[in-house]
C-alpha cells in the first residue's frame, strides 16, 4: 500500500513538472532598424532560460527558438523602445 502512494506521488509530481516546462517552438522578430546588442540580449536570456535558437535569420532582424512560456514573455517586455515580435512558429501552406 505505501509503495502505491509514493508511486501516485511521483507520478503526480511529474505531471505538474511537465506542464510547468512546456514549450513553444517561435518566431521572434524585431524592426528593422533595431541593433543587434537587443536580439543578442533576448537570446542569452532564452539560452539561460533553457530555451534553444533553432535557426537566426539574415534577411530579417530575428531567430526562431524554442522555449518556455514565461521567458518568451519577458522577451516581449524587455525593452520599451525595440519591441519583440514573438509568433508561434507552424507550416503555412496555399490552397
Amino acid at each position: 500500500m505505501r509503495a502505491s502512494s509514493i508511486a501516485a506521488a511521483f507520478m503526480a509530481l511529474a505531471v505538474s513538472t511537465a506542464a510547468v516546462g512546456v514549450k513553444k517552438q517561435v518566431i521572434v522578430t524585431y524592426e528593422s532598424n533595431t541593433p543587434d546588442w537587443v536580439l543578442n540580449e533576448a537570446k542569452d536570456t532564452i539560452r539561460a532560460a533553457g530555451g534553444i535558437i533553432t535557426h537566426e535569420y539574415n534577411l530579417i532582424k530575428g531567430f526562431a527558438a524554442t522555449a518556455g512560456e514565461q521567458v518568451l514573455e519577458s522577451i516581449q517586455t524587455m525593452g520599451s523602445r525595440y519591441q519583440a515580435l514573438v509568433e508561434v512558429d507552424k507550416v503555412v501552406s496555399l490552397e
